[in-house]
């Protein structure tokens, strides 16, 4: 048997995943909502993740630029694999207290889209960006107290991102959390597994995972599959 060209796995990937998402997660057309969840595939490295996320169709994909992460890729890098992806897929930067200049131009040269703060970054910093780039920013706080959700709540940023800790993967409590007001990328621990339950208790404006479509510290096509549809689902009840 001859190997698959590059298209033939392109369309073999597709049709797994549509063939998964339908078998184990499509629900009937009863009960449509016309708010839909947004999805955050976070730390995406790799060709094969680009082929994955087109044919999942998360809102967004992330790219770590934090050099002491181990999903960190570089610029040029990402421009690469960005170029390898659907056109409406939103391209989020992760960026840990990298100097606004280098931010902005990423923004700029069109290598992102959006901007996500996950530093010590504060309020000053974000105007420091918008004056050198109109990209939409993402400040994540850690929520560890009522306290984090009302300075959270405050930000300047366009979005907050409600995480535990800096991609520790864990959850926290999310009773903190379900009176706030303004919309927010839900993050820290979620997995196929509990972000259905996480969409229908808060109805954050978007879900944001790493680890949870990890195995063996690399991202797993079928973990992915199952999030996007887990999401999906809880949508559409």
């Amino acid at each position: 048997m001859q190997p698959l060209s590059m298209a033939g796995r392109k369309d073999r990937l597709k049709n797994h995943m549509r063939q998964f998402f339908n078998r184990e997660f499509m629900p009937s057309k009863a009960g449509r909502k016309d708010i839909m969840t947004k999805i955050k595939l976070c730390g995406l490295s790799r060709p094969c993740d680009m082929e994955a996320a087109n044919a999942l169709r998360p809102e967004y994909i992330g790219f770590i630029f934090a050099p002491e992460s181990r999903r960190y890729i570089s610029p040029w890098r990402a421009l690469a694999l960005r170029q390898m992806l659907a056109p409406t897929i939103r391209v989020v930067g992760v960026f840990v207290d990298e100097r606004p200049e280098k931010i902005a131009d990423m923004g700029n040269q069109g290598i992102i889209d959006v901007i996500q703060l996950h530093g010590s970054e504060d309020e000053d910093f974000i105007m420091q960006l918008r004056q050198r780039t109109d990209k939409p920013i993402i400040r994540a706080f850690r929520a560890e107290k009522a306290e984090d959700i009302i300075n959270a709540g405050g930000s300047r940023a366009d979005y907050i991102l409600l995480d535990s800790g800096a991609g520790t993967g864990t959850a926290f409590d999310w009773g903190l959390i379900q009176s706030i007001k303004r919309p927010y990328f839900l993050a820290g621990g979620l997995s196929p597994d509990n972000v259905g339950d996480a969409v229908a208790r808060l109805r954050p404006f978007a879900v944001d995972v790493s680890s949870g479509i990890e195995t063996g510290g690399v991202k797993d096509q079928t973990k992915m599959a199952a999030f996007v549809a887990a999401v999906r689902k809880e949508d559409k009840r």
